[in-house]
């Protein structure tokens, strides 16, 4: 084997005649139940590091000895990668998340084998399968026998027949299993049926014979009640104990009886911890190969002794490399001693190396005063309103314009930005800020006064709390610049200083004071009040020295042309109109240092900074026995977003909670308490600082700043509804990529024919106004509904286009809009047959043709809450979006859909990698040079990035511009 260990993405191994043969890319996700494989994850760490995890697959019929191949070749892997992957061994059908997480949005394995030859299910007759999906993020799919005894209601199941899918909801299924198992639904349609065919879904206990339940209970032989779930190996969840730590010495286990700490874990001696559902094998760096081997034995004989059943998953984890789910098992995890992480010392170096490329010595020394050039992490839209207020009591004081951007560290502020996003609405950032001297009653009214505001403005702001010191760029950037003074000026603070009868610190215009200026852009300009004394100064910053109505500013050697700058701005800012002395370090005048109570020695050394190295987590989240665990969502994306959940997301620079739509309002404003007790625990284990800023973010109001770590999609904020509501309206709703755009033939006058058939076939109740000789009759009803069917049909696949031969894609989107109508006519029939008094009816909307995305709202039926767990009611809503400037069908007129900004658009030239690098010598003209990955030939780009350019844009813009930029592609 020689992996490609030094880029990041999947490699897959199959065990043939007991040697790991490559899989083509090609065939990765495609498991066969007779193999064994080995799969190899590396990820790149922003620090530099590389990251690995090796996973070990049994197939259900893979042989003993090819699944011991897998094993043995899995440790011989992770010695050429140096011995410090995290080991995980996978069962078929027991994958862990992390596994599984590579190959969304599920892996089916098929039957047959290298072994036994494989079976080709493209060459073969189609064949109906049934399967059971289980798992609300990382699904599970178990194929099933295909028999009305395997049905429950309980679960979810996916019928796939030859022309056409069914999803069948038990009456107790969980709603976010049902919106995982329309992800396979689509996963098979895409590669078993090109794309096009029909999608139904049936209820658990909503019989109607005209109706898709109906086609489907045919299929089983005819209706009939369905049995209660029987208990099987599959649904047994092993439950997670209290963690015990075993020493393995000469492959025999002893109990250690004392609280679990990282200290008793020695780096010459392998470990078992056992957590019940999950055991972990800890290995020190320096243990040999032989402990290591024996180690692996004792754990095998541990599992037959305890008689643990085959879902125990077993990970191996190599000192210096402990994942999360580890660490939280003790009761502390400091950082820093003879066992800390080396990946973070090799990522510090490779950070030391690249500052030192960009001219900074590892001392900190600049080594020239030109312009720095630096990412700018993603900031909110200027032009917007700005207040602040100061805590003052049990109330709050505006702070006069002037003042904007004036920080007392005894005091509390909260600050309110509204402004426009991009796509023109109003959104606004709500935070308060806590100085490091301020009183806990002062930061306490700050919580509660910005809580009310945030309630006020219905959960609209996002809302953070920012502790002086770890101020993020978006909030730093609001103010131009941000200074940072000594002392208070509220009730509060004033008080505190008379009652200990001390003499304030507390900044005055007329006094002396010296600020540090050491930012060098709008993100981090943050100017802070510190002694005036000479010993303050440094070399490598710029400095504002006030001196009673006198200003001075004193530029360090090694500072920067923009620390400079704002020096100066800072001088303005705080004493507008008054003529200020500029003095380059080495030429300063008796008076400075006379105002600095004379001359002293200063460093000439950089302040140390916080630089954040680690990869975004997000987390789900639950309470036992009062204590916060988290489980990890690997690989995460936006569908990882479940609107009935709170979630956490540690970029290590901020910590959000993210707040679901369908969160219960009491549970909403419990959001800082779980988010506090979350840092309290990453403060323990990952050293996360307590002073981390902490956000609530509402679903639908997320700002730019959070979007950026997720490959972010707009078009899914729009769609209401559980999470299940929100993926039909997704699945049938978007116009698929290719689809035709309307070619004015009529489309509005048929469609709106269609709706009136309709609502005539099927309302003839709200039409009586409209029409005195409508029959009073209903034994028209088939025939009104043929109608309406035959109208439909035109709308949708209107005759007087041309017969041309039409791709794939496009019969997807036609075929979507299809089963939107046939289900919103089902759903009718349902009701009218069921003798429901409501007014149903079906909208079926013609933006398909004018706007990207059509919304399918499903409201519900006899329930109250979008929560509710069974009992959806299939009628659709299906509502136009609006496009900002678009004509309405009113007026008649064919709104053409704005040009979409895809990849394949921008690449339809291709350039070699060597014309497209930013240094290129013989550089390409006329492109958007923003994006010249996109450029590059698919082969191309497979081997600059390692991965397909579909993958790529998969990642989230944090990741997609690192990779851009070790590419010299930005």
């Amino acid at each position: 084997m020689h992996p490609l260990a030094s880029s990041s993405g999947t490699e897959i191994w199959r065990i043939e005649d007991f040697k790991p043969v490559a899989l083509p890319k090609s065939d990765y996700g495609k498991f066969y139940c007779g193999d064994s494989y080995i799969v190899l994850q590396t990820s790149c760490a922003k620090g530099g590091a590389y990251l690995y995890d090796i996973h070990f697959w049994i197939g259900k019929d893979s042989s003993q000895d090819e699944a011991g191949t897998a094993a043995i070749k899995t440790v011989e892997l992770d010695a050429v990668l140096g011995g410090r992957a995290i080991q995980h061994r996978e069962l078929q059908g027991y994958e862990s998340d992390k596994f599984l997480s590579y190959f969304k949005p599920c892996i089916i394995p098929l039957e047959g084998g290298f072994a036994s030859g494989f079976k080709k299910p493209e060459e073969e007759k189609f064949e109906t399968r049934l399967y059971i999906c289980r798992g609300k993020r990382a699904i599970r799919v178990k194929e099933v026998p295909f028999a009305r005894s395997s049905l429950n209601h309980d679960d979810v199941f996916v019928l796939d027949t030859e022309n056409k899918i069914y999803q069948f909801n038990g009456a107790n299924s969980n709603i976010q299993e049902r919106a995982k198992a329309l992800e396979v639904i689509q996963y098979l349609k895409e590669k078993y049926h090109g794309g096009v065919c029909d999608v139904a879904i049936v209820d658990d206990g909503k019989l109607q014979a005209e109706s898709d339940s109906g086609e489907f209970w045919v299929l089983f032989g005819g209706f009939a009640p369905i049995g209660k779930k029987l208990v099987s190996d599959d649904d047994v969840v092993l439950e997670t104990t209290a963690p015990k730590l075993y020493s393995i010495n000469d492959g025999q286990l002893k109990l250690e009886e004392a609280a679990l700490t990282k200290a008793m874990l020695e780096n010459t001696k392998c470990f078992l911890l056992d957590c019940g559902a999950e055991i972990y094998v800890w290995v020190g760096r320096v243990t040999q190969m032989e402990d290591r081997k024996s180690a692996t034995k004792a754990v095998e004989e541990f599992l037959i002794n305890q008689k643990r059943p085959k879902t125990t998953r077993v990970t191996q984890v190599i000192q210096g490399y402990e994942s999360h789910a580890f660490k939280s098992k003790f009761e502390s995890w400091p950082v820093g001693n003879a066992a800390g992480s080396p990946g973070v010392e090799e990522g510090r170096g490779k950070v030391a190396a690249l500052l030192k490329q960009k001219g900074v010595d590892v001392k900190g020394a600049a080594k020239n005063t030109a312009p720095v050039i630096e990412e700018v992490p993603p900031l909110l839209e200027g032009g917007g309103k700005l207040e602040v207020w100061c805590v003052d009591g049990n109330a709050k004081t505006a702070l006069l314009k002037e003042d904007i951007g004036k920080f007392y560290s005894g005091d509390c502020y909260i600050i309110l930005y509204a402004y426009n996003s991009g796509d023109k609405k109003e959104e606004y950032y709500l935070s308060y800020w806590i100085g490091k001297d301020s009183l806990a009653d002062d930061q306490a009214m700050a919580s509660q006064l910005a809580t009310t505001m945030w309630n006020s403005l219905k959960g609209r702001p996002v809302l953070g709390r920012i502790y002086q010191g770890k101020e993020p760029p978006q909030f730093v950037a609001l103010f131009q610049p941000m200074v940072i003074l000594k002392g208070g000026i509220g009730s509060g603070y004033k008080k505190l200083v008379e009652e200990k009868g001390v003499t304030g610190e507390t900044y005055s215009s007329e006094g002396i004071a010296l600020f540090r200026v050491s930012g060098t852009s709008i993100h981090n300009n943050k100017i802070l009040q510190v002694d005036a004394v000479a010993a303050s100064l440094s070399s490598t910053e710029c400095f504002v020295l006030q001196s009673g109505n006198a200003m001075f500013t004193w530029l360090g050697n090694s500072s920067t042309y923009e620390q400079q700058q704002w020096a100066a701005k800072v001088a303005e800012f705080l004493k507008p109109g008054v003529a200020v002395k500029h003095c380059k370090e080495g030429t300063e005048s008796s008076a400075f240092w006379f105002a600095l109570g004379g001359k002293q020695s200063y460093t000439n050394r950089n302040a140390t900074q916080d630089i954040i190295a680690r990869e975004p987590h997000l987390y789900a989240f639950s309470f036992k026995n009062g204590r916060l665990e988290v489980t990890e969502i690997f690989n995460f994306s936006q569908d990882d977003l479940l609107t009935e959940d709170m979630m956490i997301l540690d970029t290590h620079g901020e910590v959000f909670i993210w707040i679901g739509q369908c969160v219960e309002s009491k549970e909403k404003q419990k959001a800082f308490d779980i988010g506090q007790k979350y840092i309290e625990h990453a403060n323990s284990i990952e050293d996360l600082s307590s002073y981390v800023p902490l956000y609530k973010v509402m679903e639908g109001n997320e700002p730019c700043f959070f979007k950026t770590y997720f490959s972010w999609d707009s078009t899914k904020s729009v769609v209401h509804g559980n999470s299940f509501q929100k993926k039909l309206a997704l699945l049938f709703g978007l116009r698929s990529e290719g689809a035709p755009r309307s070619s004015g033939n009529g489309g509005p006058t048929q469609r709106a024919s269609a709706l009136a058939a309709l609502s005539s076939a099927f309302n003839p109740s709200s039409q009586q106004k409209l029409s005195n000789e409508r029959p009073k009759s209903t034994g028209d009803g088939p025939t009104q509904r043929a109608s309406a069917l035959a109208a439909l049909s035109n709308a949708f696949n209107p005759s007087s286009k041309p017969k041309t031969p039409t791709p794939p894609p496009s019969r997807s989107g036609q075929g979507s809009q299809r089963a939107a109508a046939v289900a919103a006519l089902s759903s009718v029939l349902t009701a009218e047959q069921s003798g429901s008094s409501e007014n149903l009816r079906a909208k079926a909307s013609s933006t398909a043709d004018k706007t990207d995305v059509d919304r399918v709202v499903i409201t519900q039926s006899g329930a109250s809450s979008p929560q509710s767990e069974a009992g959806e009611s299939s009628v659709f809503h299906q509502e136009k979006d609006v496009v900002e400037g678009a004509p309405s069908e009113a007026d008649g007129a064919e709104a053409e859909a704005p040009e979409e900004e895809t990849t394949e658009n921008v690449g339809e030239a291709t350039f070699s990698y060597d014309r497209l690098i930013s240094k290129s010598t013989d550089p390409v003209r006329g492109i958007d040079y923003k994006r010249r990955e996109a450029y590059l030939s698919d082969s191309e780009f497979q081997t600059v990035f390692g991965m397909t350019k579909d993958a790529f844009y998969q990642q989230p813009n944090w990741k997609q511009e690192l990779q851009k930029r070790k590419a010299d592609l930005f």
